[in-house]
């Protein structure tokens, strides 16, 4: 990542004045510029995304951190100085990143091409969910097997447990779900997303921590590796929304 102060000019307005930075965006390999790339302010849970000429403009103050991202480069995040906002436009420049696709492995399914056959020879994937007294929602608790009851007895004897356990300290970063989920430039971004980095970065949790809450959620293995990052803060919010109702009462 380069980044490269932009000239001070006088008889521009500094960006200091409105809280807003400005800079444009370039492929560090030939110094295109690049569009699209989406901007997320990690303080102010604030999005936006590059113009056609790689330029944009976000909310910002000092010592905010601004996260990168971008299909095929690398990620990084820039904090805002205060030279930034004083003197006004920055270049940031990112870096491709080599993307090694893994084997493949196709199997034979076995499928016919008629409807009545095929129906009992697909593959079946059920994850069960299971109502729990005192919640509204019910739990997706993984396979139908005697371990998937097993998985979410303690959660059924007593519900209130394992929620205030789950979120109890983690209630500063879970906070800012909700300012996620209302900008639509940011939950366009996770649904693009299945590596988890960029909740990581939202949330300033580790991915452990993530995986923890939806387990502890009931939440099954294979929903927890296949979904996107927007379909993984829609559950996170589901279950933190009803542990805030049992800590109210």
């Amino acid at each position: 990542m380069v980044i490269a102060q932009g000239e001070n000019s006088s008889s521009t307005t500094s960006p200091a004045t409105n809280g807003i930075v400005r800079g444009k965006v370039l492929n560090a390999k030939d110094d295109s510029v690049l569009e699209d790339v989406n901007i997320v302010n990690l303080n102010k849970v604030i999005g936006t995304i590059t113009k056609t000429d790689g330029t944009f403009e976000i909310r910002a103050a000092v010592n905010d951190t601004l996260y990168f991202s971008y299909l095929g480069f690398q990620t990084i995040n820039v904090r805002v100085t205060e030279d930034w906002l004083k003197y006004g436009d920055v270049t940031i420049s990112m870096t491709e990143k080599g993307i090694a696709l893994e084997d493949v492995v196709v199997t034979d399914s076995g499928l016919t091409g008629y409807l009545e056959i095929d129906a009992k020879r697909a593959p079946i994937y059920a994850s069960r969910r299971f109502s729990i007294s005192g919640l509204p929602e019910s739990y997706e608790a993984g396979g139908s097997g005697p371990g998937a009851v097993n998985k979410v007895l303690s959660s059924i004897f007593n519900p209130a447990d394992f929620l205030f356990n789950v979120f109890g300290k983690e209630g500063k970063s879970l906070r800012k779900v909700r300012q996620i989920k209302e900008q639509d430039e940011i939950r366009n971004l996770l649904q693009s997303k299945y590596d988890r980095e960029t909740l990581v970065n939202l949330l300033q949790m580790d991915k452990i921590s993530i995986d923890a809450i939806l387990r502890n959620c009931q939440y099954s293995k294979e929903f927890i590796t296949g979904a996107n990052d927007l379909q993984i803060l829609d559950a996170i919010s589901e279950c933190y929304e009803e542990y805030k109702v049992l800590n109210k009462n």
